[in-house]
């Protein structure tokens, strides 16, 4: 038996985020690659059989049969098995697992997508440079007729903290940017993210702001503050000044709220508020906003000040504080025999 394993970060605080898709005519997007993420677990015998897909998040196991149509029961990761399929003739089973609820916001399905494809192309014996993996993955989720950018994908391969250059959609070049232990440490001590209890889709969302976008005669000048929060962003981290980072996510979250007024939901507003009250530095819905999915804090940098605010998000009971930390690396692929 073979067994394969690769994990992949999700991703928060994404400012410049609506700047990363095909009707924007450009942008730059600032986010932070955080774990623990998706993981895929690939056990391949040498005996014949079937392919299991195994579904940590809602308890399902089924049989996908290569070259049959697929139950389409979950759309992505059949579309990932046809684009890069398993080993022919030997029974394989799959268990698919994220540590973040799906639909909040983090680029959950992304960071699956991409672990997914790294252990299927791993198995093959095909290892897979970080941009490609990107590229592949981003390809997957736009095959099914679904609106994506591409910061999730590139966030999920790359890992670390990146300023994503997108000139021509969907080609991207990443932009590293090193971020200093004093600060990781920081980041980890401050960022606070909250789901809000609901997931979101993302898709419906870029169709709604879509509709928006097309009846708007200067979506250019819609989108600039949001890359002029990424730049913003990106020099704060380079920097080290959490304060400046967090007026940067702030400026960007009231631009998401200018751009479409669903962005930012009545419940991210109240978490926001409260984040306020306790001195927080700034604040970030993530991902494409909408109701439900989770808002990344930056709390404040007075421990007693940031433990009241934690206590007070943990009163309210449909909020759920995410353990997460920095993540360095991106998508890890690990094989034993």
């Amino acid at each position: 038996m073979t067994v394969v394993r690769a994990t992949a970060p999700v991703r928060v605080c994404d400012a410049g985020g609506w700047t990363d898709t095909w009707f924007a005519g450009g942008g730059v997007v600032c986010s932070l690659a955080v774990a623990p993420g998706a993981q895929v677990t690939m056990e391949i015998d040498d005996a014949p059989g079937p392919v299991t897909l195994d579904i940590a998040a809602t308890g399902e196991r089924y049989v996908v049969a290569p070259g049959e149509p697929t139950p389409a029961r979950h759309p992505l990761l059949e579309a990932a098995l046809r684009t890069c399929p398993p080993p022919p003739g030997r029974r394989t089973r799959m268990r698919i697992e994220a540590a973040v609820p799906p639909g909040c916001g983090t680029g959950t399905s992304a960071a699956v997508v991409v672990a997914l494809v790294a252990a299927l192309r791993a198995a093959a014996g095909n290892p897979t440079e970080p941009g490609a993996l990107a590229r592949i993955a981003h390809t997957v989720e736009t095959g099914l007729g679904l609106q994506s950018g591409v910061q999730d994908q590139h966030a999920a391969a790359f890992g670390g903290c990146n300023l994503i250059h997108v000139r021509e959609y969907p080609d991207a070049s990443v932009e590293p940017i090193d971020v200093a232990e004093d600060l990781v440490k920081a980041l980890d001590e401050r960022l606070v993210t909250v789901y809000l209890g609901r997931p979101h889709r993302s898709s419906q969302l870029h169709e709604r702001v879509i509709t928006m976008m097309e009846q708007h005669r200067h979506a250019g000048d819609v989108l600039a503050p949001m890359r002029a929060a990424a730049t913003a962003a990106a020099a704060a981290l380079r920097a080290s000044d959490l304060e400046a980072y967090g007026d940067a996510l702030r400026d960007n979250t009231d631009a998401q709220a200018g751009l479409h007024p669903v962005l930012v939901s009545d419940d991210a507003h109240a978490l926001i508020n409260l984040a306020r009250d306790h001195g927080a530095a700034g604040w970030k819905v993530n991902g494409a906003g909408g109701e439900g999915g989770s808002v990344t804090i930056v709390a404040a940098a007075d421990a007693p000040r940031r433990d009241a605010m934690l206590l007070a998000i943990d009163a309210v009971p449909a909020w759920q504080r995410l353990a997460l930390h920095y993540s360095r690396e991106g998508a890890v692929v690990h094989a034993a025999s």
